[in-house]
């Protein structure tokens, strides 16, 4: 315990670019400003565009730069990721148990620095917000509260790490939320959606595809149902230009849906592997899908 404490007291010591600190800071009030209304237990999710705004270096501005990585003779990092703290509650009717990831190894400090700042805030955030919601609740005549927070290693390459962080929510009903962060590891950059290629026909060209799935799937089992209205078919039409995504060790590019967002709840966090053939044309290049 006493070095997980030292741990993240060197992380929060570490200086981080006045630049990269404010983009943090405007990423997260712009998606808490945007985000859509969710019922009372959503106000725990954070949108991850605060993750979009680390994005370090020049892919976004030149593409090209991208397309070169692939070609760049460099060798990986030794990245670990590990539990740096837990914020936990046990009581009758109210459990919280909240895992907080933290990266070690990136040689860019200020991006590693960047990310564990921002996952130590938003549990601690979301953990301040529950015991505020126990005295509403408590107020009100008790209740049944619950939150559990945690992560998974997706994907963890030479080039590649993929990181992806859960939240589960219970009140009556739960809720499923995931974010995702992947980041090369050779290059130290944090990879966004947008970044992966030429212009916005991405959107369009995996609309199709994961439309088209969406069918094939239900086809096939009498248990899967996405969202739909009687007049216009599935409701699903379009995912945002920073989707939640992950790429896997094969290099395969995953789209990724919150519990609820187009399917029922039984469903749970629903993911489409996208081909990479049918993306081939939007890529600005293969260093990352293929």
């Amino acid at each position: 315990m006493k070095q997980l404490k030292n741990l993240k007291k060197e992380y929060e010591d570490i200086d981080i670019p006045a630049e990269l600190d404010e983009m943090v800071r405007q990423s997260i009030q712009k998606a808490a400003s945007t985000k859509k209304k969710r019922s009372f237990v959503k106000r725990y999710v954070l949108s991850s565009a605060a993750a979009a705004a680390l994005f370090v270096g020049s892919i976004n501005a030149s593409p090209a730069f991208a397309n070169s990585l692939v070609n760049i003779p460099v060798l990986g990092s030794i990245v670990e990721v590990f539990t740096v703290q837990t914020l936990t509650l046990d009581e009758e009717t109210y459990q919280a148990n909240l895992e907080t990831p933290a990266i070690d190894g990136l040689e860019n400090e200020g991006l590693q620095s960047a990310l564990n700042g921002k996952y130590i805030e938003e549990n601690e955030k979301l953990f301040k917000q529950f015991k505020e919601d126990i005295g509403d609740m408590e107020e009100a005549g008790s209740g049944h509260l619950g939150i559990d927070t945690g992560y998974e290693v997706k994907t963890d390459t030479d080039q590649l790490l993929s990181i992806a962080r859960y939240e589960v929510t219970t009140a009556g009903s739960s809720s499923a939320d995931m974010q995702y962060d992947t980041i090369d590891k050779q290059n130290n950059i944090l990879i966004t959606l947008p970044s992966l290629f030429k212009d916005e026909s991405y959107i369009a060209v995996i609309n199709s595809y994961i439309k088209d799935e969406m069918e094939r799937q239900m086809a096939r089992d009498g248990n899967t149902a996405y969202f739909s209205t009687e007049e216009e078919g599935l409701e699903f039409s379009s995912i945002q230009a920073d989707q939640n995504f992950y790429i896997t060790e094969d290099h395969k590019l995953v789209i990724s849906f919150d519990k609820y967002e187009i399917a029922p709840g039984y469903m749970g966090v629903v993911t489409f592997e996208i081909p990479s053939d049918i993306l081939s044309d939007a890529l600005v290049g293969d260093a990352y899908i293929r």
